[in-house]
C-alpha cells in the first residue's frame, strides 16, 4: 500500500506567478484552508516543490 499525503494550502495564491497558480489549481487546492489527500510519488511531490512556500505537507497513512 502507498504512502498517502496530505496537503493544505495555507497562503493564497491570487498573488502568486501563473505557474504557481496553475500548480495549485492541478494538485486540486482552489482556495485558502484547502486540504486534498494525494499518493505520495514523485510527480506529486515535484508540484510540491514548485509551491512548497504556500503549503504544509504531512504524511498520512
Amino acid at each position: 500500500m502507498a504512502n498517502n499525503i496530505r496537503i493544505k494550502q495555507v497562503r493564497s495564491g491570487s498573488n502568486a506567478m501563473r505557474k504557481q497558480r496553475a500548480t495549485l489549481e492541478a494538485l486540486g487546492l482552489r482556495h485558502h484552508q484547502a486540504e486534498v489527500i494525494k499518493e505520495d510519488n514523485p510527480a506529486i511531490r515535484g508540484m510540491i516543490r514548485v509551491v512548497a512556500h504556500l503549503v504544509e505537507v504531512e504524511e498520512v497513512d
